[in-house]
This record gives C-alpha cells, structure tokens and sequence, in this order.
C-alpha cells in the first residue's frame, strides 16, 4: 500500500510546464481558422428565440390587461347591484315603518 501512494504521490507531484509549452500552443492557435459558418446561424437561432419570446411576453401583457378590464366591469356590475339592493331596503324600511305607524 505504501508503495502504491508513493507512486500517487510522485503522479500528482506539481512539475513546471516545458519552456516551449507556450509557443506550440500560440502557434496551434494562429493556425486555427476559425468557424465563421456557425456565427451567422446562431445569431439568426438567437434572434429567433428573442422574438418569440418578446411577443410571448406581449401576448401575456395582453391577455392580463382584458383580465383586469373584465375584473373592474364585475365589480362596478357588482357595486351597481348594491347600490340598488341598499335603495330597495330603504324603500321597505320606509314602507314597514309607515305600516307600523298606521297600526298603531
């Protein structure tokens, strides 16, 4: 067991990487072309996607703006029947009183 974690040990040892290390790989790069082919089509898959989901969010801005219209109609159909129910009692308050008057 010992012997297997002093090979682990020198294995995982931090060693300086080679002086021309540096050099291959700038020169790798320089050579490299790059993909311009793949660009233009992203950009058209990006632009795609942020317009639908500019005019999903649009959509949703409208669907919520008739939501609250139709919230605001019921509740002024809500406050008219009130209004109208409060003058109905009134008028039978009235009408009660005035019979329990007249039978006295």
């Amino acid at each position: 067991m010992e012997e297997f974690e002093q090979e682990l040990r020198q294995a995982l040892e931090r060693r300086p990487a080679p002086p021309s290390l540096k050099r291959k790989l700038m020169e790798r790069r320089r050579g490299r072309k790059p993909q311009s082919h793949a660009v233009p089509w992203q950009r058209l898959a990006a632009s795609l996607a942020l317009a639908a989901v500019l005019g999903g969010a649009m959509a949703w801005e409208g669907h919520l703006r008739e939501e609250r219209r139709k919230g605001e109609a019921a509740r002024e159909q809500v406050l008219i029947a009130l209004r109208i129910t409060s003058q109905a009692l009134n008028r039978m308050n009235q009408q009660l009183a005035a019979h329990g008057r007249a039978q006295e």
